[in-house]
């Protein structure tokens, strides 16, 4: 029955140039066959456009009750997503309905959205703002219980910074050392001049948000921690390319105004990211230059 279940190739590919992923990837068909018979399941094909380091299936449970079985390959971004959803309860968020964790493998079993249909799909980008300010609301109004596993931003900051430092060393990008540099440092200040701490999303762009009959938008692939909800603003606009490469300073105003959010942090924030991420995607880098403090 293991041999059955089918690897997506935006998986196997990854997988071949990274050992612990390969190795997650061989134990999976057996694990997904030990969950099928521990939570009772009936599963359809997985899912093609699920990102790289989770495999996302449909699955039906016995009562008929439709949902989702993702196993995810354990690493430090999404090491505690079933907490969060635990934390959030369904508010904003699809539900949480089981939940088993392997040395290198996280499983969940979550309420299904339907229809699905992304954000990024359904509306544009001004209406995808309010949506996404209305949710960011939501999920940070949720105050962790003491003792909770949640890290810190700073900590992830400093994951990140790391390996930014390692790369600008060894293939900085041309021209934009003095940038990159400025980017870092900020990276690894701005979590301690917070003057509040929420949890975190950290991942919150319109394709993790998808239209359902509960709720008219449920938010998907949670990457709790708990910092400056500044930071929280900015993934969606990093996917906003046309208005990012018309005026970044404005994007971030506007997100920075339908959250009540200081400005100047969040236009902080949207220029690290964009520095950051720049070293792959060029357009972002532009953004950064022009976003620069």
């Amino acid at each position: 029955m293991a041999s059955e279940i089918r690897i997506p190739r935006r998986l196997s590919e990854p997988a071949e140039a990274h050992p612990e992923r390969g190795r997650w990837l061989e134990a999976l068909p057996a694990r997904v066959e030990e969950l099928l018979a521990e939570w009772e399941l009936e599963l359809g094909a997985p899912f093609d456009h699920a990102g790289t380091a989770a495999w996302v299936a449909p699955a039906v449970a016995a009562g008929g009750e439709e949902l989702v079985l993702k196993l995810g390959w354990r690493h430090f971004e999404a090491e505690h997503e079933a907490e969060g959803l635990r934390t959030w309860a369904g508010d904003g968020t699809v539900r949480l309905l089981g939940a088993r964790r392997f040395d290198d493998a996280v499983a969940l079993l979550i309420e299904r959205c339907v229809p699905g249909t992304s954000l990024k799909l359904a509306l544009g980008e001004p209406e995808q703002d309010l949506v996404i300010a209305a949710l960011l609301r939501r999920l940070w109004a949720h105050a962790p219980e003491a003792g909770n596993p949640f890290r810190s931003l700073g900590t992830l900051c400093a994951y990140w910074g790391t390996a930014w430092a390692e790369d600008l060393e060894g293939t900085p990008v041309a021209g934009d050392r003095g940038l990159e540099r400025e980017a870092l440092s900020l990276l690894r200040e701005l979590p301690a001049s917070a003057d509040r701490e929420v949890l975190l999303c950290t991942d919150l762009h319109a394709e993790n948000v998808l239209s359902a009959e509960r709720e008219p938008w449920l938010v998907i692939d949670t990457k709790p921690f708990l910092g400056d909800p500044a930071f929280d603003a900015v993934q969606h606009m990093l996917n906003c390319e046309r208005r990012l490469a018309a005026d970044p300073g404005a994007l971030a105003d506007r997100m920075a105004n339908l959250l009540d959010l200081d400005g100047e942090r969040v236009r902080r924030w949207l220029f690290v990211r964009c520095a950051q991420e720049g070293r792959r995607e060029p357009r972002l880098l532009e953004a950064a230059r022009r976003l620069a403090p």
